[in-house]
């Protein structure tokens, strides 16, 4: 196998070996730290534009299959590992990773010291890199290229409206870069569900005659996707509401709140959010490098409903007069624990009473 290299704006360098597609790329180096789920990870289309670290030390033992996409195909722009295990053992299993990298043409760096990155990432906070070859490293430049989260945004949301499902309560899903097992969940709820591209108009959603709407997870700065603030508050104002994500962001700066990049993010399985109204703490699943600014949200409109346990980051909020409800972490979890798999629950539950309430301003939209 050739030589490759990662290398940091920082200036730090780190040597591998090609998996995949030979060919260099950059973009913004993350880390994960959960131990299993890397196919529903490279999947996961809020991955787009970056480089994906796992943490955990042996990836692929038991393959890809094609059952766990979270997407139509992989997102991340390249993945970095320490030990790749192509000889996988499991029953469902229908490539190796290595295989699955290579008929996506997305490259990957393996043998690599993932804990020094992983080191480095953290004390450089937020940090741009770019996968080489061994002449690449020679004439790689000083020059990093500025991204355009809208960008990333566009290239996983669907294109044309789709829908699922024939349940009795209509759910439409703004599809920022949403992961195939939020869709799951609706579905379970007995929900029809219309996903559509996260520039549809107003007047579109409304004649789509939603019960509901959900605001979907995605890749990049909520702030980029400022255009779209007054249509989303609008649709607040009018339908049961759930943020998941980028969709908790994109509900609190419609109503006038801050997002902040946070130094590493949160990338994993194992992320305890407590209660704030039962004090119970549960272990959720989360992927972003963002959140809002719990101090910008005005309490006149939101309360906290739930904190990080480890940063006291603001996790989740809920409106004080509307049915509307927003969470950073993925209670559709997938990879993860599903502890939280109730926010689904609580979301149609709301769409239920508004709906029996018969309310102008949640039915007659």
């Amino acid at each position: 196998m050739s030589k490759g290299y990662l290398i940091l704006q920082s200036g730090e360098e780190f040597e591998g070996e090609w998996i995949g597609a030979e060919k260099e790329v950059g973009g913004e180096v993350v880390f994960n730290t959960s131990m299993t789920g890397y196919q529903e990870m490279m999947t996961d289309p809020s991955y787009a534009g970056q480089l994906l670290t796992f943490c955990y030390p042996i990836i692929g033992n038991y393959g890809v299959n094609e059952e766990d996409d979270e997407s139509q195909g992989l997102s991340v722009s390249a993945v970095i590992a320490s030990d790749i295990c192509d000889e996988h053992s499991h029953y469902q299993a229908a490539t190796s990773f290595s295989e699955r990298l290579k008929l996506a043409g997305v490259p990957g760096l393996k043998n690599v010291d993932t804990r020094s990155l992983v080191a480095a990432i953290r004390k450089h906070k937020t940090v741009e890199g770019k996968l080489v070859t061994e002449n690449g490293k020679e004439q790689i430049s000083s020059e990093w290229a500025k991204r355009r989260d809208m960008e990333l945004v566009d290239s996983v949301s669907v294109k044309s409206p789709e829908s699922f499902g024939d349940g009795d309560y209509h759910v439409v899903l703004m599809d920022f870069g949403y992961k195939k097992s939020i869709l799951q969940a609706l579905l379970k709820q007995h929900c029809k569900v219309t996903v559509v591209p996260y520039y549809t108009s107003l007047e579109t959603i409304k004649s789509l005659h939603p019960h509901g709407i959900l605001l979907s997870n995605g890749p990049g700065d909520p702030m980029e996707l400022k255009p779209y603030f007054p249509i989303i508050k609008v649709l607040t104002e009018t339908y049961p509401t759930l943020g998941i994500c980028l969709g908790h962001q994109l509900i609190a700066l419609a109503y006038g709140g801050k997002t902040t990049k946070m130094p590493f993010g949160h990338r994993g399985g194992n992320h305890p959010v407590k209660d704030v109204l039962t004090g119970k703490v549960r272990m959720t699943s989360q992927n972003h490098g963002y959140v809002v600014e719990e101090n910008s949200m005005d309490s006149r409109d939101f309360q906290v409903l739930f904190r990080n346990v480890n940063d006291r980051s603001l996790e989740g909020m809920r409106h004080v007069s509307k049915p509307v409800q927003s969470v950073q972490f993925h209670p559709e979890a997938h990879p993860g624990p599903s502890d939280t798999a109730y926010i689904f629950n609580e979301f149609i539950q709301q769409v239920v009473t508004a709906s029996q309430e018969g309310s102008p301003v949640y039915v007659k939209a």
